[in-house]
């Protein structure tokens, strides 16, 4: 009995090796990978019909939204005004694209509805409606103004004693903007353990390098300045991620936190990637074409 033990052992080590045999986590990571592969591919889809978008900041930004709404945040599509749900404030509001194709991912509406990205009557705007759209807790576009609302947010959860967590998504040139850190000291003094920031750093705006246009690091350890506790992770692995979240989570301490994703602008499309003109701009149908076929191969 012992040797068959030894011997079963020994071949289940020898197939798991070769990749033949894949356990619960190896399962639920393949998964991942192949969800946020798709949801790349939707985003380059919305954008190209509606002939106009974001594709670089969402591009850039998916495994850290995706992997926060497949795991960790608290929310129940068929009430999206739960009161115990979580707060996912996306506060670099051009990335609209991405948050959609997540929220029609988690059943918030119908996939199909993509499509109406940008269109006339449709709900799905190039920023955010949080009056029309499921899902979107605020109306964001211009910069800053959504980080502010999640201060705002955890605050008032925190004098009603509520266990809710708040996470805002903010992009790198965002953080340029002066009402940023009147948040980020706001926070900290009113000691708002319960938010969680997220800093998309793709390393472009719209108008260039952000370090061109105006240098931001070091962006951890200026958070760290105003009372924050950090980490500083790779936004495109999706262990990384995971763990900054428990990170976040499993704190029991009284200061906020702050994730600094270091990201690549396009992700996935290699003609798109580092390249500020993918900004703010709908591929054509070649590119399309491209940008399809080359995230399939992923």
């Amino acid at each position: 009995m012992i040797k068959r033990i030894k011997v079963f052992s020994f071949f289940k080590l020898f197939f798991k090796e070769k990749g033949l045999i894949r356990s619960k986590k190896d399962k639920e990571l393949i998964k991942l990978k192949q969800d946020i592969n798709q949801i790349r591919k939707l985003i380059i889809d919305s954008v190209f019909k509606a002939g106009s978008g974001h594709p670089g900041g969402s591009l850039s930004a998916v495994e850290l939204v995706y992997t926060l709404f497949d795991k960790f945040l608290k929310f129940d599509p068929d009430n999206p005004k739960w009161e115990d749900r979580d707060y996912f404030i996306l506060s670099k509001g051009h990335a609209a694209p991405l948050l959609y194709t997540v929220l029609a991912y988690k059943k918030f509406f119908e996939i199909e509805e993509l499509a109406t990205l940008r269109k006339i009557g449709s709900r799905l705007q190039g920023h955010p409606d949080a009056l029309k759209v499921p899902g979107v807790e605020v109306s964001t576009g211009s910069l800053g103004q959504g980080f502010g609302v999640a201060g705002g947010i955890a605050l008032g959860l925190k004098i009603s004693g509520k266990k809710n967590k708040v996470y805002a998504l903010l992009g790198d040139g965002e953080i340029q903007e002066g009402s940023v850190w009147e948040t980020a000291m706001a926070c900290a003094h009113y000691k708002l353990s319960n938010i969680c920031a997220i800093i998309d750093v793709n390393k472009f705006q719209i108008d260039g390098r952000v370090d061109d246009v105006m240098r931001v690091e070091p962006i951890d350890k200026k958070f760290e300045a105003f009372g924050w506790r950090s980490i500083r992770i790779n936004g495109h692995d999706i262990k990384q991620v995971e763990d900054a979240y428990k990170w976040f989570l499993e704190y029991k301490g009284d200061k906020p936190s702050v994730i600094v994703a270091d990201t690549v602008k396009g992700k996935g499309v290699s003609f798109m990637e580092n390249k500020s003109e993918w900004h703010g701009k709908a591929p054509n149908e070649n590119e399309y074409k491209a940008a399809k076929n080359e995230i399939s191969k992923e």
